[in-house]
């Protein structure tokens, strides 16, 4: 331990000018780590600086690092955990509590003892030592004796003292003189302690001869030790009384901190007070505006608005901890919430009056829109109202039941408003339908509440869908819809290639107007209120639109089951957007029943109307929905269409049903079914109006159920069918069939338009052959027996030598028909197929060919059975194919 000592003595502690009086070998408790030292030094500079030095050996090297070191005025407690049993534990408390073991309790006892008596020096016994053993622990002695003992022991504890320069440099000049020095130390060591004794001898020598001098010497000794003691009794002296001044110092500092502890809480205190005076008080001009403002001119309505403003911000200020407990606070809080409630109920009162004179101003302009297919604008009073947009914002963050209680009065007031606008509106819509048709009269006497057309509408569909909304602009769909919609509308109004009368054409193009113009009307009107509701009340929606989109009817039945409610109960409220909702659904609440009743009307007069209304109305909904797919106009329109697709899908049943029902006269042929040319005029009227359409995928799905139905309804009546042959009814419908598919070129019925046309050949083959049957029977039944006789094994060429079948006999057959014989069987025939055959289809000519080329066929093939069977005859028949081509176009042409 003694050479650690010395080691950090020289590599540490010298070159910081301090002394190393203990040392102790420790390690951190509980921890599993390599020990290091605590070391106890001063500094040789005065004033004395005690400290305790933490020192690690480096993990690179065999040479030591500080590490930590303390002031030892710092450590408040010495801790040796037990006075009466040995241990190597304790704790120093300096900033926190440092546990260490020591390497024995030797040196932990040693390096304790060292501590006391630096404290009982230096700092005056400021430390406190527990569990330690007073063997360890010196009594206290008089403060004069006090410093020798501790020098005393300062001395004792010093056990090495490093040479200083000038004696290392005579030892150096020493070892210079002896050349053994280093190489024999002993015999060096020898003669250093003769000269050494001699030295001594000539010092005694020196000493006895000048006993004189001593003498004197030890009485200035005495008399420097006597001073000594008077400086020590001054110094003792001088100690009190800076001890005094020390305690008066301290007073003074106490003084200072409690003049500055009272500087710095009157700083707090006024930066508090003007944060209250800054924060709540409320300017003069603004309580004048918000008791007496005037809330019908915008300058009036700009001042309430900023003195409100400034209330909220007043009433809203984030205050201190301990603020609510002022009384100037709470008077002031009080205030605020007085001119608050005084302004709502102000503000309130003066919203409900405009309401209310809104309804008065727009009722007197319903007479001019009477009789004018047109809905009021209502933009002037939006207009007026959008000035007090941010006193609703304020109003609804202050006092929300007045803002809900204002919500719902502007419901009821404008309800009731667009109830007999609208109403009104439709009213003129029916009877432009209904003026000019033939229908016109039976409908327009019927009321308006209680028409057949309203009752059936709704034991048919019940009530509507969940009505939905949100915020929607109002330019950006009439941007978006107004050049689709020019087109579409003279699209549908194209109705040149219609199989119908002018009367029809004209009815139709009627309806078709009214209805886009009633659209056209809605649109608009249902966005810019929602649009002014969500500025005005300020439901603006933050939130994430969910995908609430209304599925358009794909499946008739399924479409609105699902959304169905009752109009006008409120819906429960959960954010900004479900509000919206809520004010459109009450408001609007009569748009889809008279929607439906218009619906259901059109419908009544002309059930092709459903085609009409199923492309406008898919194109309106697809359009809204393009803006916003959960809208209150998208989710209504899409409601509606539901129903509108219903009188599609009940359009084409009926006809289905037709094709069911129909009846065909026994007494006369049959010709093109009446199915049949309602489906081409059903097919060429859908493609003009779904010309462009978005709903292309419904008539599709009809053009299917209808063209089956078709198919299967000219099967059955031809099979019923007694005047007219089965192949010919076939035949002519099939053709007509594709004949139709071919002009009107519809991509989903290719599959059936090649299956009509292949009905269509086989009938015709079918119809030939039979018609045609064996014209030369005989000859015929004589061929088959050889054809018989061949098939059984005869050579052909030995045919001829058959008894039966001899030449002798195919002359006899031959001479039976001569070319006058088969023109006047031709000619029959010819006159056979034309009862058959209608004008209308015009097949006589076609079936005629066909009949001449089946009949050459057969000829050619008997002309062969000769040739083969009967060569070298000489035997042909008695007229010739150039014979039949004359036979059968002198036919034709003779008729």
């Amino acid at each position: 331990m003694t050479a650690i000592k010395h080691a950090l003595q020289r590599d540490i502690f010298t070159p910081n000018d301090e002394r190393l009086l203990s040392i102790v070998n420790v390690c951190k408790a509980g921890k599993k780590k390599r020990n290091c030292f605590l070391c106890a030094t001063v500094t040789t500079e005065r004033p004395v600086q005690v400290n305790v030095v933490k020192v690690k050996k480096s993990d690179k090297g065999d040479f030591y690092k500080r590490q930590t070191a303390w002031a030892l005025r710092d450590l408040a407690v010495v801790d040796a955990k037990d006075a009466a049993k040995e241990s190597p534990e304790f704790d120093l408390h300096f900033d926190k509590v440092y546990k260490w073991v020591a390497s024995s309790t030797v040196e932990k006892n040693t390096f304790i003892s060292c501590i006391w008596k630096l404290n009982q020096r230096y700092l005056r016994k400021k430390i406190d030592f527990i569990n330690v053993s007073s063997q360890l622990l010196e009594e206290s002695v008089p403060s004069g004796e006090n410093q020798s003992m501790a020098g005393g022991d300062e001395e004792a504890v010093d056990e090495y003292q490093e040479l200083n320069a000038r004696e290392e440099q005579d030892i150096e000049i020493m070892m210079e003189g002896c050349e053994y020095a280093i190489s024999n130390a002993e015999a060096f060591a020898e003669r250093l302690s003769r000269e050494l004794q001699v030295l001594d001898g000539a010092n005694i020598q020196s000493i006895m001869a000048s006993e004189k001098q001593v003498n004197i010497l030890m009485k200035l000794l005495d008399e420097a030790l006597k001073e000594v003691d008077q400086i020590e009794l001054k110094l003792s002296s001088y100690e009190e009384m800076l001890q005094s001044v020390k305690e008066q110092m301290d007073q003074i500092s106490e003084s200072n901190h409690l003049i500055h502890l009272s500087n710095t809480n009157n700083v707090k205190l006024l930066s508090e007070i003007e944060f209250l005076v800054n924060h709540m008080d409320l300017a003069k001009g603004h309580i004048k505006a918000l008791q007496e403002g005037d809330l019908t001119s915008s300058r009036g309505i700009e001042a309430c608005t900023n003195a409100a403003d400034a209330l909220l911000q007043c009433m809203n200020v984030a205050l201190r901890p301990g603020h609510d407990m002022l009384q100037a606070v709470k008077q002031q809080q009080q205030r605020f919430s007085d001119l608050r409630e005084q302004f709502a109920r102000r503000l309130a009162s003066h919203l409900n009056s405009v309401f209310v004179q809104q309804g008065h101003d727009q009722s007197s302009t319903l007479v001019q829109h009477s009789v004018e297919l047109t809905l009021p604008n209502h933009h002037p009073f939006h207009r007026d109202l959008l000035r007090y947009a941010k006193l609703m914002e304020w109003l609804k963050n202050t006092d929300y039941t007045k803002y809900e209680g204002l919500t719902k009065n502007y419901m009821d007031y404008l309800s009731r408003l667009y109830e007999r606008e609208i109403k009104d509106f439709f009213e003129v819509a029916k009877i432009k339908m209904t003026g000019t048709t033939r229908e016109g009269k039976k409908f327009a006497t019927l009321p308006r509440k209680e028409s057949a057309v309203k009752q059936e509408t709704e034991s048919l569909h019940g009530s509507s869908g969940k009505l939905t909304g949100s915020t929607s602009s109002l330019n950006k769909l009439s941007v978006q819809s107004s050049g689709n919609r020019r087109s579409q509308s003279s699209s549908l109004l194209d109705m040149g290639n219609m199989s119908a009368s002018d009367l029809d054409v004209a009815d139709r193009t009627k309806f078709d107007k009214i209805f886009e113009q009633v659209l056209s009307e809605l649109e608009p009107l249902c966005l810019a209120e929602q649009d002014f509701i969500s500025k005005f009340f300020k439901l603006q929606q933050h939130q994430s639109t969910s995908a609430t989109a209304t599925s358009e009817a794909e499946d008739t039945d399924g479409g609105s089951s699902s959304r169905s409610h009752t109009p006008g109960v409120p819906q429960p409220v959960s954010s900004e957007k479900d509000m919206i909702r809520q004010m459109m659904t009450k408001i609007f609440r009569c748009i889809e029943p008279e929607l439906n009743n218009l619906i259901a009307l059109g419908d009544k007069i002309d059930s092709f109307n459903s085609l009409y209304m199923l492309v406008k109305m898919s194109h309106h909904v697809w359009t809204a929905q393009n803006v916003d797919p959960a809208s209150f106009l998208s989710t209504t329109l899409g409601n509606v269409l539901v129903t509108v697709k219903r009188n599609f899908d009940k359009c084409i049943s009926n006809q289905m049903k037709q094709m069911d029902e129909v009846k065909i006269s026994k007494k006369s042929k049959v010709g093109i079914l009446p199915f049949v040319a309602e489906f081409e005029e059903f097919a060429a009227l859908a493609e003009s109006i779904f010309k462009s359409a978005e709903r292309r995928g419904d008539l599709d799905k009809a053009y299917i159920k209808l063209i089956r139905a078709v198919f299967v309804s000219v099967e059955k009546v031809a099979n019923e069918s007694q005047k007219t042959p089965r192949d010919v009814v076939m035949m002519e419908n099939f053709h007509h069939i594709f004949a139709t598919l071919s002009r009107l070129k519809i991509s989903c019925l290719e599959a059936e338009k090649k299956e009509a046309k292949q009905k269509y050949t086989d009938h015709l083959q079918s119809y030939v052959i039979y018609s045609l049957g064996q014209p030369l029977e005989k000859l015929n039944h004589f061929f088959e027996g050889v054809e018989a006789r061949v098939a059984q094994g005869v050579r052909e060429e030995e045919v001829s030598y058959q008894l039966a079948f001899n030449k002798q006999e195919l002359r006899k057959v031959i001479k039976e028909y001569p070319g006058k014989e088969v023109k006047k069987g031709l000619d029959n025939l010819y006159k056979k197929v034309d009862k058959h055959l209608c004008e209308e289809e015009n097949l006589l000519q076609v079936v005629w060919h066909s009949m001449q080329d089946e009949f050459i066929r057969q000829y050619k093939h008997f002309e062969g059975l000769i040739a083969r069977c009967y060569p070298g005859s000489g035997i042909t028949m008695e007229f010739t194919i150039q014979d039949i081509l004359d036979y059968c176009s002198s036919i034709a042409q003779s008729h």
